[in-house]
């Protein structure tokens, strides 16, 4: 499917690219799931995976909440620029070790289910339309909800697929 461009394509995308991750994990037995990934990949896992998904899922939200209620929400995160979301991405990495598959997994089901949430309280016209929240800049705040759902999911499950050739 193309980018999304309304409300029910960005729902329908989000949700089919989830299943597809969620589905590809399942459909491994449990030794294989938690086995490490070959070197070369920042995140060593699919717990290390999962986890980062949820951590962005938590930054929109907080993104969201901010610039809703009129502030300028510090993106992508306090601390960070978007040339450093790298070091970001290392920090969230390091910041979930002691979390374990199984508990990534409800971590990222709890979440998903939460952006849904606020992505279904929308019109298309809120989702979709350029300039219209301060916070968003020049972009629309669907552009973000893309970014952090349907798009991140499919990098996961072709990170995962390919770490698991």
């Amino acid at each position: 499917m193309a980018r999304p461009k309304s409300k029910s394509e960005l729902l329908d995308l989000g949700k089919a690219n989830f299943e597809k991750l969620k589905g590809f994990i399942e459909k491994m037995d449990a030794l294989e799931q938690n086995k490490d990934f070959p070197p070369g990949t920042m995140n060593r896992n699919i717990r290390d995976v999962l986890m980062h998904l949820h951590h962005w899922h938590l930054m929109m939200m907080d993104w969201y909440r901010k610039g809703s209620a009129g502030e300028k929400p510090e993106m992508p995160a306090k601390g960070y620029t978007w040339k450093t979301t790298p070091d970001l991405n290392r920090w969230i990495l390091e910041n979930y070790q002691q979390v374990s598959l199984e508990g990534a997994k409800k971590h990222l089901n709890t979440s998903y289910y939460q952006v849904r949430e606020i992505i279904d309280s929308h019109s298309d016209e809120e989702l979709f339309e350029k300039k219209r929240y301060k916070w968003t800049g020049t972009t629309s705040m669907g552009a973000y909800f893309i970014s952090a759902t349907s798009s991140h999911y499919d990098w996961a499950f072709k990170l995962i697929r390919k770490a698991k050739k």
